[in-house]
């Protein structure tokens, strides 16, 4: 059976990556936005268009897997993309790093079990990689968790126009938020996360892009709330 969107999520979640996070990660997954593309198609979520290299992959999977806070900010998006062969194999896969993506699987495949993608998540930023070593080569993997925790404010993508309100002030109080309340220094020590319900975690792309702005304003009012509560202590 290919999976699909539209016939239900249980073939797909067969293909749902195994993801590791840092044993002090402070946030974690929100929900996960589905959808099923096919060559030539794009994503509906990330700046890229498919043109399949292999003519036995029938179609790639994108995760597009959000959380309400990266250290830095609110609002996060990352992906991870699964490349299924016709007989259901998965032929690669792929997944977001900073704006760009890198390979998820490795050349000699050690990294995927069964059908599931094993991939690491960068403390407090979320980009993927099949190799958690990665993470430590980056010269700001430690101060962008601590010194520079909530420097970037609300990242909202212009595709939301000006349905979220995003100014000044708002970035203030992310950053107050996130500096004071949340940053960390990692441990470079990963565990592997589970998620949640099924039915409550994995939505379709269409239903999760339309979800994004309410939860925005709902996170606004916690980090308000947060922040009152704080300044009377």
């Amino acid at each position: 059976m290919v999976p699909s969107s539209k016939s239900g999520m249980e073939p797909i979640l067969a293909y749902t990556p195994k993801l590791f996070f840092d044993r002090k990660e402070p946030f974690y997954p929100a929900r996960v936005g589905v959808s099923v593309l096919r060559d030539g198609e794009s994503s509906p979520s990330f700046r890229r268009r498919f043109a399949f290299k292999d003519d036995a992959v029938d179609h790639v999977i994108e995760f597009a897997i959000y959380w309400d806070y990266d250290i830095q900010h609110l609002y996060d998006l990352e992906h991870v993309w699964v490349y299924v062969r016709t007989d259901g194999s998965v032929a690669d896969g792929e997944a977001s790093f900073h704006g760009r993506y890198l390979k998820a699987l490795l050349p000699d495949r050690s990294n995927l079990h069964g059908t599931r993608l094993k991939l690491y998540s960068q403390p407090g930023k979320h980009a993927f990689s099949p190799l958690p070593l990665l993470f430590e080569l980056l010269p700001d993997a430690r101060i962008c968790t601590n010194e520079e925790a909530g420097k970037d404010g609300l990242t909202l993508p212009d595709w939301y126009g000006g349905r979220v309100r995003a100014d000044g002030e708002t970035d203030r109080l992310i950053r107050t938020y996130l500096h004071t309340f949340r940053r960390f220094t990692p441990s470079f020590e990963f565990i592997e996360y589970e998620f949640g319900e099924p039915a409550e975690t994995f939505v379709p792309w269409e239903r999760l892009y339309e979800e994004i702005p309410a939860r925005i304003e709902r996170e606004l009012a916690v980090i308000r709330g947060e922040l009152e509560r704080g300044s009377k202590r």
